[in-house]
């Protein structure tokens, strides 16, 4: 859903606003009284407000106290004059996302919300170079041609595989993926091409594999380079005959699949090292895209961060946006882990914050980025082992504990007492 709510006494500036993001592809709603927003518009079905200051009958600021104070916590822009600055702080405070000065120009409206709100199959990207990738993923996207994702472990190739395959014709069609590092070479064999019922002692019933369920889809094969090198020739002959056979199985079964492949490896170097086979190596590199880490994409940090931030404010219902010293901090990390450390770092110091403004965790040799990250859960579930987990790092050292999880003293003694973690 990119749905814009616009709230501007002034008719011209809010039907400008209005055409504007229309002509992107939002659906917008303008009204010119805020007070008629709050007691007849469902502000919840918007993924975006954009509202004048100054206006009559309520002003800006007190119209996002009102919704602040309702639990709605939707992304809001606030539209203030040169010499109100101020009021655009006060809205920074109650937790705006970010303000425009009048006169602005729509190029930077558009700009700002499509950052703020992107489709659901587009990725947040800043940097030059990640938007010549996403580029290049839409124009290869319409072919079937074989893609090797190249990158280090958690710069985003599965998300760019996933939005190769939303652009392509096959859209419409499964997208499947198997991690090749994660299964047993006996199991991943399997898992890619099938088994018949009986086939091996456990197969009970007859099982389509991976290439089968991808048909007239797409097929991810995460790590390749992590595949047994006897397995790699079953793959050249399903990628070259494009037909699987079961394991058990009597007959070939013809299969229509676009691959994708990942490797966080110098594949090229496995194939000299003897770890993977040359011939495989050129069917699946056809068209090879490197993905960059996030040190070497900065100006993508602080827009991915700020997207983390919205997604976990939605979930908990609980505003959270970055104070300037915490940007500056992020950008100065190098971020080995890439994206999937951001997201991670993200999602435990929110969790653990004590403010809707997120400050950076105090320099300590230990950091947020040592602890394991909690896959699912219930909140408090979620708090009490990332706790757990600062507090055996520290080896008990509450002090230290504190200053990990970037709350007071205090508050963890309070938080360790409500939880039952006094013997830890």
């Amino acid at each position: 859903m990119r749905s814009v709510l616009i709230i501007d006494d002034e008719p011209d500036m809010g039907f400008a606003l209005k055409e504007a993001l229309s002509r992107i592809g939002f659906n917008c709603e303008f009204y010119r009284d805020p007070l008629y927003v709050l007691s007849h518009v469902n502000i919840r079905d918007f993924s975006l407000i954009i509202t004048d200051v100054k206006m009559p009958k309520m002003d800006g600021i007190q119209f996002l106290s009102e919704i602040r104070q309702k639990g709605i916590y939707i992304p809001v822009i606030v539209v203030t004059g040169y010499a109100n600055v101020q009021d655009a702080v006060k809205a920074m405070k109650l937790g705006a996302v970010d303000y425009l000065t009048k006169p602005f120009s729509l190029d930077n409206l558009k700009k700002l919300v499509s950052r703020l709100i992107p489709q659901n199959d587009e990725i947040v990207a800043e940097s030059a170079e990640m938007k010549r990738i996403l580029e290049i993923s839409r124009q290869i996207a319409k072919t079937d041609i074989t893609i090797l994702l190249t990158g280090e472990s958690g710069v985003g190739k599965e998300v760019i595989a996933k939005y190769i395959h939303k652009h392509s014709n096959r859209a419409n069609n499964s997208f499947v993926a198997i991690n090749c590092a994660a299964i047993t070479e006996t199991l991943l064999e399997a898992e890619l091409f099938g088994y018949e019922k009986g086939a091996f002692t456990g197969a009970t019933e007859r099982k389509p594999g991976k290439f089968e369920l991808a048909d007239k889809g797409t097929l991810l094969l995460d790590e390749i380079s992590e595949m047994a090198y006897k397995l790699q020739a079953k793959l050249l002959r399903v990628i070259q005959e494009k037909e699987v056979d079961r394991v058990g199985g009597t007959k070939p079964i013809p299969v229509d699949v676009r691959i994708i492949a990942t490797t966080n490896r110098d594949l090229w170097e496995e194939v000299k090292k003897g770890n993977f086979r040359e011939d495989l190596y050129y069917r699946i590199n056809v068209f090879p895209i490197k993905i960059p880490p996030l040190r070497d994409r900065k100006e993508d940090i602080i827009p991915l961060a700020e997207f983390f931030l919205r997604r976990l404010s939605n979930k908990i219902s609980k505003n959270l946006y970055l104070s300037e010293e915490m940007k500056q901090y992020l950008i100065k990390k190098p971020w080995n882990g890439n994206v999937r450390e951001l997201e991670n770092f993200i999602y435990r110091i929110a969790v653990l914050s004590q403010e809707s403004e997120i400050h950076p965790p105090q320099d300590i040799d230990i950091d947020l980025e040592d602890f394991d990250v909690p896959k699912a859960g219930k909140l408090k579930d979620v708090e009490k082992d990332i706790i757990i987990d600062a507090l055996k790092k520290t080896k008990g050292n509450r002090t230290q504990a504190a200053k990990i999880l970037g709350i007071s003293v205090r508050t963890l003694r309070n938080k360790i007492r409500d939880y039952g973690l006094k013997e830890l």
